[in-house]
């Protein structure tokens, strides 16, 4: 129906793009994981294993990315609690008012992701505003300290953050089920909560995955909540990445730990995909 030139003029500017902008930074990760830094601070074009055997040794590499698994796993676990009965309300239970509930979860996303997190810092702090309502009620008399530069300040703000991602796939896959089958259940006799484990959890199943891996894989990835809510305890594997490739000026060490993750978040994603397509609805 098209012509070779239509269709190329169509494909190669993505192409490129994609190429540009994806491959090529992907292909100079991976250059630069196996070069080294020199005693005078100059990239050593030379290939070698040394940075990928610095993370075998060094156990702080490993305890960070665990402790970011940790509290990436813990952002999942919050979004989607919060995530899948805001979803099942609007999808089922908020007739007229759905597209108006709908614009209110996804109004935090038109505000800056600096705004929420600096938000958070305001209400968690010292002098914040929770501290303040806590000693003026007499709950507490001095300020509470672990509400803020620690790892339960991170998981927080980033599960504010992340859970309309979560909600999204969520809401959409419940949109997607034939109410026929919902009615279907309720005529043979089956009570609202056998539905729903029975019919609408099992069917919503691709939604909570996908939901859940994108709350996981953006958490694992953040770095600016860790260095303004974190503290030493809160940093990420992220916020190392940051350090080697601008303070530290290690950028070969920085591209390997980059590559790992890379091959983490690749793996969670094909594992998700698999998942995705073994309960997926047909």
């Amino acid at each position: 129906m098209f012509s070779r030139a239509y269709r190329a003029a169509i494909t190669v500017p993505p192409l490129l793009w994609v190429a540009v902008f994806l491959l090529v930074p992907y292909a100079l990760l991976f250059c630069y994981s196996f070069w080294s830094v020199s005693s005078t601070q100059m990239i050593v074009h030379s290939w070698t294993l040394d940075n990928y055997r610095d993370l075998w040794r060094v156990n702080v590499y490993w305890q960070t990315l665990f402790r970011s698994m940790w509290i990436a796993a813990r952002v999942m676990i919050f979004s989607l609690l919060l995530g899948y009965p805001l979803a099942y309300y609007l999808s089922f239970h908020a007739g007229p008012r759905k597209d108006l509930f709908y614009q209110l979860v996804i109004i935090p996303l038109w505000v800056s992701y600096l705004v929420r997190a600096y938000a958070w810092k305001t209400i968690l702090g010292s002098d914040g505003v929770l501290n303040t309502l806590l000693q003026y009620v007499h709950l507490t008399k001095h300020p509470l300290e672990f509400l803020l530069y620690s790892p339960f300040a991170v998981v927080l703000t980033l599960t504010h953050i992340y859970t309309p991602f979560t909600f999204l796939p969520i809401y959409a896959s419940l949109e997607h089920i034939p109410r026929n089958l919902v009615e279907a259940s309720h005529d043979l006799g089956a009570s609202p909560i056998q539905t729903f484990w029975r019919v609408i959890l099992p069917l919503s199943i691709p939604g909570v995955l996908a939901g859940a891996t994108f709350a996981f894989v953006l958490s694992l990835g953040d770095f600016l909540a860790p260095l303004l809510l974190g503290g030493p305890s809160g940093i990420m594997i992220s916020n190392i990445v940051v350090s080697l490739f601008g303070a530290a000026y290690n950028w070969p060490l920085g591209a390997a730990i980059s590559l790992c993750m890379l091959l983490l978040v690749l793996a969670l994603l094909f594992l998700s995909e698999n998942l995705e397509k073994k309960w997926s609805f047909r």
